[in-house]
């Protein structure tokens, strides 16, 4: 099969300098050494004509630096990347833009820059206005533009110069909820006429919908090439790993609680301050295979929350519920005792209810947990933890959405 993109051998090297005051540098006194930073080490990647390829790792792995690389920004230090056809890059905000110059002049300096006469970028001016939708601004200085409209018009002109390799980096979560579906649909349309597309991201949910193959960077090294599912858990066992690593140093212990208490540092909710604090969650537990060596559950395994309590005096309607929300805030799922019929005996001091799943339908994601001790007429909150508990789910397959349905297919 015929390659758009190959990389190979790729290495990059930075030289870090740390500067000394200036009344060293008038004296001379010593020279400023500089560090060398390998951004990127012995990278091999052959992206296929009409492929889309996607990079994910954490901040700081590589990403940028290897598709600027491959859009020509930055010269490798070592290694050869050759690409075929026309590239267009939609990298940092603004990048590519002089701030002086108009909307307008913006689009013929970036067409002029990827090779297009002024004939031809006069022809495609209307489409690429139209489809930033930047009209009324579109002869004001772009300084003068917010992120949002920075975006619009850097992915407009991109994708309206007819490039063979389209490579993005991270500008999707920039700008409203409509015109990153407008992009997502001219990602999908580019993807049928064959064109070849790297695309960097931090959503795994765009990385599943949107990429053919997934490659994980950590710390410049190319750690997983594989097929989005698999390349996604590789990513977040390396992340969680290093997580658990850091819980363990901090705390001696690397026993998965769940108990992410005000995480997020948030101030408490009504509901939070409403509570009387006649029975306390002591502690909120996640239990799943491994549960004591990794921080992640896979959506197929049994899952278990256990929900720890203590009374301070005699309670005769007690009730435990629980929600499990996505990254938004999103309700996905909510119950509670009553509504299973299940009769909480009274209480008076210490107790524990376990709550089971026999498996966890949800797709790969993070997901915060909500947990509320009420009376059973729920007029009463005795305590109440609003989304302060944190699990990451594995995707086991290339499913959309946030549900796991259980399907099967029939020919």
């Amino acid at each position: 099969m015929r390659h758009a993109i190959e990389i190979r051998g790729v290495e990059k090297q930075f030289r870090l300098r740390h500067e000394k005051s200036l009344k060293e540098r008038v004296l001379r006194v010593g020279r400023s050494q500089p560090d060398e930073f390998w951004a990127l080490r012995d990278i091999d990647i052959l992206v296929e004509t009409g492929s889309t390829l996607g990079l994910v790792g954490h901040n700081g792995s590589g990403k940028s630096t290897l598709l600027k690389c491959v859009a020509g920004i930055l010269r490798p230090t070592a290694g050869t990347i050759v690409t075929t056809g026309r590239v267009a890059a939609l990298l940092e905000l603004g990048a590519g833009f002089q701030p002086d110059l108009t909307g307008r002049e913006n689009v013929f300096l970036n067409g002029s820059i990827l090779g297009l006469s002024r004939k031809e970028i006069a022809g495609r001016f209307d489409d690429i206005v139209a489809f930033s939708e930047l009209e009324q601004f579109i002869d004001t200085q772009v300084k003068h533009y917010s992120s949002g409209m920075f975006v619009r018009l850097g992915f407009a002109v991109a994708v309206n110069l007819d490039p063979a390799i389209l490579l993005i980096d991270e500008v999707l979560a920039v700008g409203d909820e409509a015109f990153q579906r407008k992009c997502i649909d001219r990602v999908r349309e580019f993807q049928r006429e064959g064109r070849t597309i790297v695309f960097v991201t931090h959503s795994m949910t765009q990385v599943q919908e949107i990429c053919d193959r997934t490659v994980v960077l950590d710390h410049g090294i190319m750690v997983a090439d594989d097929e989005p599912a698999a390349a996604i858990r590789t990513f977040r066992e390396h992340l969680y790993a290093k997580q658990s690593q850091l819980a363990e140093g901090a705390t001696g212990s690397g026993r998965n609680t769940g108990a992410v208490r005000d995480s997020r540092r948030t101030p408490p909710t009504e509901r939070e301050l409403q509570a009387t604090k006649r029975v306390t969650l002591t502690d909120v537990v996640f239990e799943y295979p491994q549960s004591d060596e990794r921080g992640h559950v896979l959506a197929s395994e049994p899952f278990a929350i256990r929900v720890r309590y203590r009374s301070q005096e005699r309670v005769d309607d007690l009730m435990c519920g629980i929600g499990i929300h996505d990254t938004t805030g999103r309700l996905l799922f909510g119950s509670n005792t009553k509504f299973l019929g299940v009769a909480l005996p009274t209480v008076d001091g210490e107790g524990e209810i376990v709550l089971r799943f026999p498996s966890l339908p949800l797709l790969g994601g993070d997901y915060r947990l909500s947990v509320a001790l009420q009376s059973d007429d729920e007029t009463v909150v005795y305590d109440w933890s609003e989304q302060r508990h944190q699990i990451a789910v594995l995707p086991v397959d290339r499913s959309h959405g946030v549900v796991a349905l259980n399907m099967t297919v029939e020919v």
